[in-house]
């Protein structure tokens, strides 16, 4: 069956993109760039596992998914899932519920770089014992085996987080650059997750607004909302480290123009 014969399916059985993700088990991200379009190359075992709740004799149940789906609803994935999905399909497990993550931007790339290269600077002229880290990098945010993330950009104070195959608990800042792909995650749901794990500082960088928007917990001093043009004050650093975003502007405009 191919993805042209599934989309005709999805519109007679009437399914919606989070039913399709229920039945087959396949990441609803993965399910929204499928039949929209987006990607028009899917992995093998995800095609099985799609294919199989599409057959009209196999339309109300999944009897068994492909390989790296284990036949649960979103909200039951559990790391066992998540370190089960291969290493070039990147994904954040957010308290069981998988979401794809799309490759990122030229624009994205660089001022992640430029964020962290900053912080590094910083911590190491400073001689600090905080660690800046870019991604990928899983972040076993709440202790538990429900979440994983994978931050653009994080800060980690206290050492002993820091395991050999991801950060356990909560980093001291995290930076996050929106995308269209990401915006509503990372501005709502993330937002709350990083808040109540105790992430002390939280960075939304947005380059199509060409905006940062910091919120500082410890200090309760959020949301405050700053421009490209910018001199931003790091909180956890006592505002001694200040980044100045029009020096990264500079370096990136050449994308805007």
């Amino acid at each position: 069956m191919n993805i042209e014969e599934m989309k005709k399916r999805k519109k007679e059985l009437g399914y919606t993109y989070e039913k399709i993700a229920e039945l087959s088990g396949v990441p609803l991200g993965t399910v929204q760039k499928i039949f929209g379009g987006v990607t028009d190359a899917p992995r093998y075992d995800t095609l099985c596992a799609l294919e199989k709740i599409f057959k009209p004799e196999e339309n109300l149940f999944v009897r068994e998914a492909g390989p790296n789906y284990n036949v649960k609803k979103q909200g039951e994935y559990t790391l066992d899932d998540y370190y089960a999905i291969p290493d070039e399909q990147r994904v954040e497990l957010i308290d069981g519920v998988f979401y794809d993550m799309s490759a990122p931007t030229s624009i994205h790339q660089i001022i992640a770089g430029e964020i962290y290269r900053k912080f590094g600077d910083f911590v190491h002229s400073h001689k600090g014992l905080c660690v800046p880290i870019m991604s990928p990098i899983g972040v076993q945010l709440d202790c538990d085996n429900r979440t994983m993330v994978q931050p653009d950009v994080i800060v980690v104070c206290n050492r002993n987080k820091i395991l050999g195959p991801c950060i356990y608990g909560a980093p001291d800042l995290v930076v996050e650059i929106l995308s269209k792909s990401t915006r509503r995650k990372d501005m709502f749901l993330k937002l709350n997750k990083y808040m109540n794990a105790g992430v002390r500082e939280y960075w939304m960088i947005d380059p199509d607004r060409q905006q940062v928007v910091v919120y500082d917990f410890e200090h309760d001093e959020y949301p405050v909302i700053y421009g490209f043009e910018s001199k931003i004050p790091t909180g956890i650093f006592d505002k001694e480290c200040i980044i100045d975003f029009g020096e990264i502007y500079e370096y990136v405009k050449f994308l805007y123009v």
